[in-house]
């Protein structure tokens, strides 16, 4: 099979309600995109093509190119599919394969099970092509296989990321409750930061939105930090193309920038984490770091740039109450020191976020993890000024 060098459909997923940002990244890549849908997009390109995608993108999570779309109704139907085609031209005999699925059969009570029977066609195939039985497991590191399975239709592909693409690869210490880097970035594109103008980051926590920004700002992409994907271990596989891509990418990075990216954590140790992440991914001189109150950080006047919060959610019992004077005094800080910003919240409690006693301009909805989340975002006028065009009504005196 001649994968690398022949169109196929390729399907790109992300986190639910990413999808709108991973659109963006996408075409602005120069792809065009055939399907969009909530959790990712479909294009129809190489597999070649594929490694330029997993260098660049920040907010997917898996890249898959479709080797073959088949009906099966029970999992013996699944394995005479499988066990047809020529895996020995995909899968180096003496090497490893894992398999990944997402199924939806009435003959399937586990994924485990039609993940065996992909094993077993594959396994089965090489060693009466090769002679030798090839190794397999649960590690997505070496070559991936994906199936996905509705009713009679299926589609076997490469998973041509291998471990997931939504974890950038810098974040070598999480700290407490951290989010996830594809989820960052996605919250980060969708404010109204210009990239320039001030990025100020109270309660950093292990700095993931910060180093974000950063990363983002100087045009570094998530390729720089990793160097092993499961298109690598798929045969016909030519690295120089690889390298090619990576050369372009520290090309692209936008040196001597004049940023104001400020963290700020009342924890020492969430700092100390922040600081040697950002070390990681290459933007430590970028980022202000400093230990204090979020009430105390230093916000640039007349920078007219974002101010973001991802405060707690009060999911643990107790400590709701203590929360709520957090939201108000995050109101408070905003309105009174942050003027001519804008301001975000993001927050998996509605509740809460009533207490922040500011009106939000909008409601960017996402997703962390299962939670159903909302960014809140605060236009924050400086003095009395109100939004050009905009005048007192009747209703609202």
């Amino acid at each position: 099979m001649q994968v690398f060098h022949t169109k196929s459909k390729v399907i790109i997923t992300c986190n639910k309600r990413l999808s709108t940002y991973l659109q963006d990244e996408v075409t602005a890549l120069g792809y065009t995109i055939v399907r969009d849908f909530p959790t990712g997009v479909e294009l129809d390109i190489t597999l070649s093509e594929c490694i330029k995608l997993n260098l660049n993108l920040r907010c997917a999570s898996q890249i898959l190119y479709c080797l073959k779309s088949f009906k099966a109704n029970d999992p013996e139907e699944l394995y005479r599919e499988l066990v047809e085609m020529a895996w020995e031209e995909l899968i180096d005999f003496s090497g490893y394969f894992s398999v990944t699925s997402n199924v939806d059969n009435p003959t399937i009570t586990t994924p485990l099970f039609a993940n065996l029977k992909v094993k077993d066609a594959i396994v089965d195939r090489i060693k009466d092509k090769k002679g030798i039985r090839p190794n397999s497991g649960s590690d997505a590191n070496k070559a991936v296989v994906h199936l996905y399975w509705k009713d009679s239709e299926a589609d076997i592909f490469i998973d041509t990321s291998g471990e997931t693409l939504a974890k950038h690869g810098y974040r070598k210490i999480p700290g407490k409750a951290p989010m996830l880097e594809a989820l960052a970035a996605g919250a980060v594109l969708s404010t109204k930061w210009d990239q320039k103008s001030p990025f100020v980051n109270p309660m950093c926590g292990s700095g993931t939105l910060a180093i974000e920004a950063a990363l983002i700002a100087t045009n570094r992409r998530p390729g720089l930090f990793r160097m092993n994907y499961g298109f690598m271990h798929i045969l016909g596989y030519d690295e120089e193309a690889f390298f090619a891509e990576r050369r372009i990418l520290k090309e692209q990075v936008i040196k001597n920038i004049d940023l104001q990216i400020i963290a700020t954590d009342l924890s020492e140790d969430a700092v100390d984490v922040s600081r040697k992440n950002a070390k990681t991914a290459g933007v430590d001189t970028l980022i202000s770091f400093e230990v204090c109150d979020f009430a105390d950080t230093k916000v640039p006047e007349g920078g007219k740039g974002i101010v973001i919060f991802n405060p707690e959610y009060g999911e643990r019992l107790g400590v709701h109450s203590k929360l709520e004077l957090t939201y108000k005094r995050m109101g408070d800080f905003m309105k009174q020191d942050c003027k001519g910003y804008f301001g975000y919240i993001f927050t998996g409690n509605p509740d809460l976020a009533k207490k922040i006693g500011l009106k939000a301009t909008r409601k960017i909805e996402f997703y962390n993890g299962k939670l159903d989340c909302r960014m809140l975002e605060y236009e924050l006028y400086d003095g009395t000024r109100r939004p050009e065009g905009e005048r007192l009504v009747k209703d609202e005196l």
